[in-house]
């Protein structure tokens, strides 16, 4: 039987990591916009999170605080447990922490920034996945929904191999979830183009921004709500027999 084709997350709870900033902020809005209870994880940025918090408060969107370091299996297990004992259960894990640790190629970059850029983007999502999965199968329709980069398709431009090695191997944790967790449990993610956030702020020039839109057919580059909509359709009953899929959020800029 087809479950019913709707938007609407009224009774959900939901986990977003790194949900201060950037897409994870948009998506926590988006997922409490259409009904979910949201679990906000962050690291440093605390009054991002307050302010955050405040604004979901305002829109009457129940919302918790989360701070953790998600390279800790200790932090992690005592967050997840946290949200759970709060809120009775876990229904949607978004992985969206992350970030480039130091643009470099392969033959300059330190084993110490290999390693941190496959800790805070691929090991983070595995402790957290981990954690989660007793309790997302629990509910019979429990959703994950990982957020990738363009650098999975161009190798890490710029010095940014080691962050795009580490997003490829959460593609492929994409579908060993989607095998693995199913039916329970649907696995799929999102895969961003350049999008108009701090990350780029600090990581990418203005000239590379303006050379980003113009490798665009759409004219333009990514807004962080345009990757919250892609995230919230997967994580709803709208997308109910998608397991294991990639969405590609570039206005086309890498059409085969």
């Amino acid at each position: 039987m087809v479950p019913e084709q709707t938007l609407n997350l009224t009774g959900k709870v939901a986990l977003v990591s790194g949900g201060a900033v950037g897409i994870g902020r948009a998506v926590a809005l988006a997922l409490g916009k259409a009904g979910a209870t949201v679990g906000i994880n962050y690291y440093s940025s605390k009054a991002a999170a307050e302010t955050l918090l405040a604004e979901l408060t305002a829109l009457n969107i129940k919302a918790i605080l989360l701070p953790a370091d998600l390279t800790d299996e200790a932090e992690t297990n005592a967050m997840v447990d946290k949200l759970v004992a709060e809120t009775g259960g876990l229904d949607i894990l978004v992985n969206n922490s992350g970030g480039l640790v130091k643009r470099a190629k392969i033959e300059d970059c330190l084993l110490e920034d290999w390693n941190k850029s496959l800790d805070i983007n691929l090991t983070s999502a595995f402790l957290l996945v981990k954690r989660a999965i007793p309790h997302l199968r629990a509910t019979g329709s429990g959703r994950i929904v990982n957020i990738l980069s363009l650098s999975v398709q161009t190798g890490g431009a710029n010095g940014g191999g080691a962050y795009a090695a580490a997003k490829g191997g959460l593609m492929v944790f994409t579908h060993t979830l989607a095998k693995e967790l199913a039916p329970a449990v649907r696995t799929n993610s999102v895969m961003p183009g350049t999008v108009e956030t701090q990350h780029h702020e600090i990581h990418s020039t203005a000239e590379m921004m303006e050379n980003y839109r113009k490798q665009t057919p759409l004219g333009r580059n990514t807004f962080a709500e345009e990757v919250a909509s892609s995230v919230l359709f997967l994580a709803s009953d709208m997308s109910s027999h998608i397991n294991g899929a990639l969405i590609d959020i570039s206005g086309g800029r890498f059409l085969r």
